[in-house]
């Protein structure tokens, strides 16, 4: 099942993101819920020959965005449903630099082909698992991430998402989700 309109509007004020199997060969899984623990996402990293994939999924496990990994230099590509036909591209992401301490990403929508300036930009530190997300250049916060802190050691990586009202959703978790990939390949 295609969906043709993502319309996931933020009415909420924060997402929780769990990722499962830490210590499996799931690492890269994430399951998205509401603060009250309603699943309204799943995200499967499915890994080919050269480049992984992810799926963010709904909880019935049809596709709503499809993440393909471009190249090795940390490029992406964000599609609607399971496609990877340019007609249903989304956005793409891609790192400001080659070298970065911490991670800044800029993110075209598919209707920016010059990408002279992005649309948004990512700036995280994944050691302190945060990031924040703003609208183009400007210092205007659309959403923010951090981790959710725990006494327990062993506890799964659980990270809080507040996202502006209006925005949609599962485009912040699909931003997210290529920044998680980026540096979970990174080692980070």
């Amino acid at each position: 099942m295609r969906h043709t309109s993502l319309l996931h509007l933020a009415t909420m004020d924060a997402l929780r993101i769990v990722r499962k199997g830490m210590l499996s060969f799931t690492v890269g899984n994430l399951v998205v819920t509401r603060i009250d623990v309603n699943i309204i996402f799943k995200v499967e990293h499915k890994h080919s020959h050269s480049t992984g994939r992810r799926l963010l999924i709904d909880p019935a496990g049809n596709p709503i965005l499809t993440l393909p990994r471009l190249s090795f230099d940390d490029r992406w590509q964000v599609f609607r449903g399971d496609s990877k036909e340019s007609r249903d591209l989304i956005f793409s992401a891609k790192r400001s630099s080659g070298f970065q301490l911490k991670t800044t990403l800029h993110v075209f929508l598919a209707n920016n082909t010059t990408e002279n300036a992005p649309d948004l930009k990512i700036k995280g530190s994944w050691l302190q698992r945060s990031c924040v997300i703003y609208a183009g250049k400007s210092s205007t916060i659309i959403a923010q991430m951090h981790k959710k802190q725990t006494a327990n050691l062993f506890a799964k990586d659980t990270f809080i998402v507040t996202i502006s009202p209006g925005i949609d959703y599962a485009f912040i978790v699909a931003l997210i989700v290529i920044l998680d990939a980026i540096n979970l390949d990174n080692g980070d």
